[in-house]
């Protein structure tokens, strides 16, 4: 759902249920118990360098989701460049046609 929405809104919704699962789990990379545990060693530890590896976890996705993003919006111009091509090709086939009614009426 979330991606569905516009950047901005996205943002302040994602930070809301953020905030909310923070106080529900602890902050994550907290440590083990604390809502951040079981993501590797580091994070089990909690403090600074699990805080760190979360932020630099969601900073990787957010990349990826991006690329994603890029790629799926190439992904439709290269559809529509198809379809225009398409449609191109099918007018000419059209007017092929009309051109042939019009040699058959003329011949009558």
């Amino acid at each position: 759902m979330a991606r569905l929405l516009r950047p901005g809104l996205r943002s302040i919704i994602v930070s809301q249920l953020r905030s909310a699962s923070d106080h529900q789990m602890g902050s994550l990379g907290g440590g083990a118990g604390k809502g951040g545990g079981a993501g590797g060693s580091i994070r089990e530890a909690g403090g600074a360098m699990g805080k760190k590896q979360v932020a630099e976890e969601e900073l990787y996705f957010r990349r990826k989701e991006q690329e994603q993003m890029a790629a799926l919006k190439q992904h439709h111009q290269d559809e529509i460049e198809h379809h225009k091509k398409e449609i191109e090709r099918m007018q000419r086939e059209i007017d092929r046609h009309k051109g042939k009614i019009r040699m058959l009426k003329h011949d009558d």
